[in-house]
Formats: structure tokens, sequence, C-alpha cells
């Protein structure tokens, strides 16, 4: 009986890996559904044989159907190591579209005593922008996850994901069920709150307003990130949905008019920037400074934006920042070239293995900074792996986004290794296992210094 059983789990993957070859944007979605169908022990039954395999399903979901395949030849084809690694998951979506849907049904899996979120915040797959000011709305107790629409409309996948979800208004979120975000969709038949604005500092405003009337209490930071520059931007999203802080928007050279009043009002709520002067300019930095009477701390400045996400990664000042300096902890990996999977990855930073936003330019292998980081903070153990910490890392989008080849050095990097003690000398990344500490945060010139 375990051997026929063992031949049906072969064959019902068989069929998963042939669906996904050939519906690529689906796949995602099938896989992540499968993974915590069959993990979460909330598959009711599957039915084998002919020339389709249904999976029923416990809670509302998109319909998944796959084809009957022949017996997989490779380990390949069962969706590793693309799909996951020892220390790897990847979210395969095509777009921004896809990744979002993936994400949201993997973080708020539903399933027995286990509700859906109580809102779901619906942005255009083109703004960006939107997306990372939405992001402050994925943290507690909001908890609402980000889905993109096209074209003003809900794509059946977005549908078929916001349906699974069921979001189901409260308290947390005003009695909405839906946010919705400048131009995305309407969700029909669904309690919809929207926040407007022409542009996004407007909407940024919109949402900082909306956190603080539905948990009734002021930010504690406020991050200003910038809108033109999007790759710089990026690492927002990761750290609002980790925090509930705000992200508000500035330029290389001005301030909207929007963020200046919010910042006015809010004036003795610190103030962080988010990239360097050739993003938001020195200038505009003082500007910050004039409209608030807290300091304003640069929190990262490097000119590259691999390194300035894991400079962003890096960075403390008290209780603001992520202060990612040594192992055990979960890491988020997208292409700066898509800029909306910031927003569409949020929600892993909000929840499950909490960890920052890092960037890669190169979707054929890890950057040198990237890899450099990484290897800083290699996990490792001396006698017990078992009593080690452990990295884990969440791969946005699909291979023209990040390849297979680069997802194992990921793999490999952030495996744990085991270390000799009492010879100095150990390597766990470039330079040995020590690193230096980051440098302090940067002051605001008008800044004492004193904290």
């Amino acid at each position: 009986m375990f051997s026929r059983a063992l031949k049906r789990v072969q064959y019902f993957f068989s069929d998963v890996s042939y669906w996904l070859r050939s519906h690529p944007v689906r796949g995602v979605v099938a896989l992540l559904l499968l993974a915590a169908l069959i993990t979460g022990g909330v598959l009711a039954g599957t039915k084998i044989g002919g020339d389709t395999t249904t999976i029923v399903e416990s809670a509302p979901a998109p319909d998944i159907f796959v084809g009957q395949g022949e017996q997989p030849e490779e380990p390949a084809e069962l969706g590793f190591p693309a799909f996951a690694t020892r220390n790897t998951t990847r979210v395969a979506g095509e777009d921004a579209l896809a990744s979002a849907a993936g994400v949201a049904l993997a973080t708020f899996p539903r399933g027995g005593v286990v509700k859906g979120p109580t809102a779901v915040t619906l942005v255009d797959s083109e703004d960006w922008a939107g997306g990372i000011a939405a992001a402050s709305l994925v943290a507690e107790p909001v908890g609402a996850p980000i889905l993109y629409t096209e074209d003003g409309v809900l794509d059946e996948l977005t549908a078929g994901a916001l349906d699974s979800l069921a979001p189901s208004g409260g308290s947390a979120s005003g009695g909405a069920q839906v946010f919705k975000v400048g131009d995305a969709g309407e969700a029909d038949g669904l309690d919809t709150r929207a926040l407007e604005g022409s542009n996004a500092a407007e909407i940024a405003v919109e949402a900082l307003e909306l956190r603080e009337k539905l948990t009734g209490e002021p930010p504690e930071h406020l991050l200003i990130a910038s809108s033109d520059d999007s790759e710089f931007a990026m690492p927002a999203a990761a750290w609002a949905a980790r925090s509930g802080d705000p992200v508000l928007f500035a330029q290389a050279n001005s301030v909207p008019s929007a963020t200046t009043k919010a910042i006015e009002r809010l004036e003795d709520v610190p103030v962080y920037i988010l990239g360097p002067e050739s993003v938001i300019s020195s200038d505009v930095e003082k500007e910050l400074a004039t409209a608030s009477k807290s300091e304003v701390v640069r929190a990262a400045g490097e000119e590259d934006p691999v390194a300035n996400a894991i400079a962003f990664a890096r960075f403390f000042d008290g209780d603001f920042g992520w202060n990612i300096n040594d192992p055990g902890h979960g890491f988020v990996i997208a292409n700066s070239s898509r800029p909306s999977d910031a927003g569409a990855a949020a929600a892993l930073s909000g929840t499950g293995k909490w960890g920052p936003l890092l960037l890669t330019d190169d979707s054929e292998r890890p950057p040198a900074a990237l890899e450099g980081y990484l290897l800083d903070l290699k996990p490792g153990y001396e006698d017990d792996p078992t009593r080690a910490v452990y990295n884990h890392i969440w791969v946005i989008g699909d291979e023209e986004a990040l390849s297979t080849d680069a997802q194992v050095e990921l793999d490999e990097i952030a495996e744990v290794a085991q270390v000799e003690t009492g010879t100095g000398d150990e390597i766990l990344g470039p330079g040995g296992a020590e690193t230096e500490s980051p440098d302090e945060p940067k002051k605001n010139s008008n800044d004492s210094g004193e904290r």
C-alpha cells in the first residue's frame, strides 16, 4: 500500500511539473497552494487518475487543474531547485501581479481555525510607489497584504487570490475589507476604503493618516524615500511592513507639500532618509529638518542600489532599523528592475521569517556586494548543527528576475557551516568570520549628536 501511495505522490508532482511548464504565470500560485495544503493538512481530498487531477480544498481558492503527465525523470522536474532549496524559497511570478498573489497566499494561508486577513490592499501593478506607501498597512494590527490589479480591473489570478483570502473586515481595518490605492481596480461586493491623491506623495500621506486612524496612535518614525528612483526606494516597503512606520516621498531637490505638511504635523517624530544625496539631496535634508522639530538622519546613502539596500539592512538607530549584522535571519531578494515587487513581497518582511528586502541587479548571479554581505552573516556551528541558527532567503520573481543558478549559489551561501574554535581564522566569508561593526548612524548636520 505504501508503494502505491508513493507512486501516486510521484504522479501527482509530475502533474504539477507539467502544469507549471504550460502555465508559467500561474505556477507560483499552484506550488504555494500545494505546499500550504500538503504541509498544513488542509487538503480535503484528491482524485488521481484518468486525464486530470482535481484538488478539492477546504477553503475557497482558485481552482487548479493539472494534466496527467509522465513520471519525472529528473528531480528538477518536481520544481526543485527552481521552487525551493535547503535555505531558499522562490515566489516565481513572472510579474509583480503574480508574485503578489503568491506572497499573499503564502503569508496568509487559510484552513481549519486559521482565518484570512481582515483586509487586503489593491494597488495598480504599475504604481510601484503606491505599493511601497501601502506597505505600512501590512504591519500589525492592520495586517493587509498587497495584491495588484492591471488596467483598472482584477486579473483572474488576483480575483482568485482575493476570494481565497476572503478578507473579513473588522475593527483592525475600520470595517473595510479592501483598501483601494489610487487607480487600482475595484473589488465588487466588498466594503472598500479608497486612498486617493494626485501623486505618490499625497497617496503616501493618505496611507499614513489611515494607519493613524486605525491604530489610534501616531507613528514612531517617518521614512523618506525617493518618488523618482524606484531602486533606492524599494527597501522601504519591507521596513514599513515590519514596523508600521509610514513611508513618505521626496524628490532629489524638492519636498512635495503633502510630505512637508505631514512632517510639520508630526514634528516630534524622528525622520529617516533612505538613499544617497544624489537621490535625496542635502538641501532636501535641510528642508526636512526645518519642517521637523525632531532629528533627521540618513539611514543609508550608498550610490549603488544593491549596496544601499545592504546598508539599510545593517542600519540601526535606537529602535529604528533592521540591525541585521549577525546570522539567524530571514531575507527577501528581488531584482531592482522590478520595483513593484517591493510591494508584492512586503508581507514576507512583516510575518514569518521577518527580514529586510535586498536587491540584485544581475539575474545570473548575486552581485559581489550582496554575496559578501550574506557571507558575513553565514551561520556556523561547532559540534551540533541542530543547535545552530539558520538563515532563510525568499527569492522574488521568475528566472528572468533571478536564475536558478543564482538561487543555488544563494542557498550555498546561506547554508550553516561547521567551524573550529581557537584558530582565529575560520572562513565564513570574505575576510574571515569576524566583520566590522556597521558605522554609527549618520547624523543631520543640525543634530547635536545626543540621543
